[in-house]
């Protein structure tokens, strides 16, 4: 049975491991040091910056998405659960809250294409991603 719930520091371990995993699948530009990175600043600052929201699927947490206001900060399924419309799930979810606004990768066409395919359309685009790393943002908007 699969349903979404408010996440809490609690789960936060979880909700880095499903991140990590989930990276690794999906942002091959990514180097090591950017993947240990960003998973520390998920547990000491990312996580904490946002609405989180869990999706279960069987009993287990298998994705999750961060809000702030109308943006969407980060939508991430397990690797593993991947294909199985979690994302798309969590997505409407964040639509019926208000959400009309995501960046995404450049080097993520996939991510990029998934959000198109539910109305998103780019608005703008960055050189750099909001921690200076060399990786274009796309800026996104219903």
């Amino acid at each position: 049975m699969k349903r979404i719930e408010p996440c809490n520091e609690n789960d936060y371990p979880a909700l880095a491991e499903i991140w990590e995993r989930s990276a690794r699948a999906t942002h091959s530009f990514l180097t090591e040091k950017d993947v240990v990175d960003i998973r520390e600043s998920l547990m000491r600052r990312y996580f904490k910056a946002v609405s989180l929201y869990a999706i279960y699927d069987g009993g287990a947490i298998a994705g999750f998405i961060g809000l702030c206001g109308h943006s969407i900060e980060m939508l991430f399924v397990d690797s593993g659960s991947m294909g199985k419309g979690l994302g798309s799930e969590l997505l409407e979810f964040a639509k019926s809250l208000g959400a009309d606004a995501v960046d995404v990768n450049e080097q993520n066409p996939r991510a990029l294409g998934f959000y198109q395919a539910h109305g998103f359309r780019i608005v703008s685009r960055d050189e750099h991603d909001s921690d200076g790393r060399p990786y274009p943002i796309l800026h996104l908007r219903l």
